[in-house]
Formats: C-alpha cells, sequence, structure tokens
C-alpha cells in the first residue's frame, strides 16, 4: 500500500453548524470554512492547485452546485472535481484529494464538504431513492429502530437503553465544549432515566434524543505533498491509509442473513495491512460517524473488533470519553452535528485537530500519535481513514 510520495493535512475550516445558517447562502457558509482552512495552513487560494467539492444535490435540489459556490470556494480558474458517495461524500472527498496529491498530480488540494439542509428535504430524498416495493424497508429513510432491538435482545431491556443512553449524554459533553457544534444541550447522567422516557419515539426503542439531527454547515480541509507540508507547518497529520468498503449483503431487506458486517470488514483489513493488532491500544482517538446513539453504541464493537459486551462496558465505564483510555468522538460526533455532505469529512478533521493539537477544549488531554476517522453512507457503506504524527514510512 506505498503510496507514491505521502500527504499531510496541513489546514482545518469548519464553519459554525446550525439547523438554520438564514444569515449565509451556501457560498458564504462555504466561504467561512475555506478562510479559516486557509489561515490555518499559513496559504492563500493562490497557492491551491485544485478544489475538490461534494454534498448531497438531491437534497438542496440545485444542480451542480460547485458552479455557483466559485463565489464562495475560490475555485475559479482552478481544476475542480466534483464528488458524491452519499452520506460518505465527506470522507471520499479526503480520499480523492489524498489520491490527488499522492500521485502526484497537484501538490496543494483544498477539498469542501457541505449541506445547507433547511433549504431541501433530507428525508423525503432518502425515502424517493428507494423502490416502493422491493425497499419497503428503506421507506423510513435514514430512520431505523432494528440496531436498539437487536441490542436490548442481546444485552437486555435495562441495561442496553442505559448504555446508549449514557453514549448520548457524554457525546453531549464532548459537544459541549465544541463552540461549532450544533447540538450543545448540556445533558447530565442524571437526566438519562427521564430522556429514555420522555423523549418523542421515532422508530421503535429509537427515540429522538437518541437521533442525529440535520444541520447547515461546511468543512474545508487543505491536502499537501510532503515536501510542501513540511514547509507550511511543524505538525501536520499525515495520512498513512485508507479503505472503502461497499458491502451490499451487510444490509439484507430480505431478512436477518448472517454477514460480516461493512464496518468490521473494513476495520479488519485496515488494521491488517498497517501492522495494528490492538487497536484500544494502538489508536489514541476515534472519530466515528455515529449518526444515532444506538448505531454508535453498536459500531464500537465492529469497528475495534471486540467480542461479547466489551463495548457496552467502554461506555458504562466512560472509557470513550475525552478523558477516559479510549476517546471517541472528541467533538461531539454526528450526533452534534450533521451537515451529511460535510459530516464525514468532519471526522477526518477533527482527527487531524487532535493530532496537531489544535482542537482546543476537545482536545484530549495526552498525545495523539495516531487516531482513525470513519465514514458512513448508504446501505451500510464504509469509509476509514488512518492518520498519524509521524510521517509514514
Amino acid at each position: 500500500m506505498k503510496k507514491n510520495r505521502n500527504v499531510g493535512i496541513v489546514g482545518v475550516g469548519q464553519s459554525v453548524f446550525s439547523s438554520h445558517r438564514e444569515d449565509v447562502n451556501q457560498p458564504e457558509m462555504i466561504q467561512e470554512a475555506v478562510a479559516e482552512a486557509l489561515a490555518h495552513a499559513g496559504i492563500t487560494m493562490n497557492d491551491v492547485d485544485c478544489v475538490v467539492h461534494g454534498n448531497m444535490e438531491l437534497f438542496e435540489m440545485v444542480h451542480q452546485p460547485d458552479l455557483w459556490h466559485t463565489l464562495g470556494s475560490g475555485a475559479f480558474g482552478k481544476e475542480t472535481l466534483r464528488v458524491t458517495t452519499g452520506g460518505t461524500t465527506g470522507a471520499t472527498l479526503c480520499c480523492v484529494a489524498d489520491n490527488l496529491v499522492a500521485s502526484g498530480l497537484h501538490d496543494v488540494v483544498l477539498a469542501i464538504g457541505f449541506e445547507k439542509l433547511q433549504e431541501g428535504h433530507t428525508t423525503g430524498g432518502i425515502t424517493n431513492m428507494a423502490d416502493p416495493l422491493w425497499a419497503r424497508q428503506l421507506q423510513t429513510g435514514a430512520l431505523t429502530g432494528m440496531t436498539a432491538a437487536q441490542t436490548i435482545e442481546e444485552f437486555g431491556e435495562q441495561r442496553a437503553k442505559k448504555a446508549a443512553m449514557r453514549y448520548r449524554i457524554l457525546m453531549d459533553k464532548h459537544a459541549m465544549k465544541n463552540p461549532k457544534a450544533h447540538r450543545r444541550l448540556g445533558l447530565e447522567f442524571d437526566q438519562a432515566e427521564e430522556l429514555m422516557t420522555n423523549s418523542p419515539a421515532l422508530v421503535g426503542e429509537l427515540r429522538m434524543i437518541h437521533m442525529c439531527s440535520q444541520s447547515d454547515g461546511a468543512c474545508a480541509m487543505i491536502f499537501a505533498s510532503e515536501e510542501k507540508a513540511k514547509q507550511l507547518r511543524k505538525n501536520p497529520a499525515w495520512i498513512k491509509d485508507h479503505l472503502t468498503v461497499h458491502r451490499e449483503e451487510s444490509f439484507c431487506i430480505f431478512g436477518d442473513a448472517p454477514v460480516l458486517m461493512s464496518h468490521r470488514y473494513a476495520a479488519e483489513k485496515l488494521y491488517a495491512r498497517n501492522g495494528i493488532a490492538d487497536p484500544l491500544k494502538q489508536i489514541d482517538v476515534f472519530e466515528m460517524y455515529d449518526p444515532s446513539s444506538w448505531w454508535g453504541l453498536d459500531w464500537i464493537r465492529e469497528f475495534l473488533l471486540l467480542k461479547g459486551d466489551e463495548h457496552l462496558r467502554m461506555v458504562e465505564n466512560d472509557a470513550i470519553s475525552l478523558t477516559g483510555t479510549f476517546p471517541i468522538n472528541p467533538s461531539g460526533g454526528v450526533i452534534a452535528s450533521n451537515p451529511i455532505g460535510a459530516t464525514a469529512m468532519v471526522r477526518v478533521a477533527e482527527a487531524a485537530l487532535q493530532i496537531m493539537g489544535d482542537a482546543g477544549e476537545h482536545q484530549v488531554p495526552k498525545t495523539v500519535n495516531q487516531a482513525l476517522a470513519s465514514g458512513f453512507g448508504g446501505t451500510l457503506w464504509s469509509v476509514l481513514l488512518l492518520l498519524t504524527r509521524e510521517v509514514p514510512r
């Protein structure tokens, strides 16, 4: 898996995330993230060779929005690529930018992910992608209670519900330290019972409090060749490896066929080719795409290759907290902010900030030598990126 040349992340920018960014249009909102990323890298648009842009066109119903967005992206006159891969778009943008630089085609690439979901209808877009007869089980859009039901069946109702709610409250405590996060609710552990009982039900045991929202926001990242990266900053976050997995059999609408989930399959392949025998010890922080606290709880087991109830115990013992032994989503995660075209990119951006030591109040209190970020979308598609403090060799 050796690249032609190493690629470092040298700049990260994010807009403020909110349910309604009515103060800005799409190019203005993107400009917030682009300006911050350029300032973080210490460069201008004159130093950028190529712009990679992506979102879910289906949600805002604006065809080829990258053409309009040149007003805010600075892409006018530059080589530009547009990428859309569903919920994984943000992570795919990072993979594309990495490949463009690693190949030698460009030295500096700006990647931009965004969504302005108040201007469209997300659930309408998702449900209309599915065949009304064969895919009836998809007609709830992104909402599903299957994981909650399976976790309750495996571990019992009380323990499963308490663990899912503890995960949710831990994510909110992280989000409270992130001034750009959308949902910053100030939840406390003594509210768990009330929230489990009184939060509006969505599907089965999936309740409003468990689920991610839809957000307006943008994220921009700057990728540079090793030579350029070392010139631009002392501590780039280096991209060691990335992997994209589409295992359609992970999502079977005709029953619960036993299959190896895409998350675990991706993790096994990524770890094997990077010499990671014990992810809990060899990875310092994990920014996971967690659409709900039920999925976040379950996917800890898949991504970290855990067995039995190890993932539940990690949550129950606060091992995933900002100061825990294995911090997960110091930013607050997807449950806190979900501008879909940017959501998976924010995971990579936040992992990079942790390595750089630039995450601010939600910086983990230990040195981050290796960070993992995941993207999620479609029928349980998975993208994993591994970042390091040291230059990969």
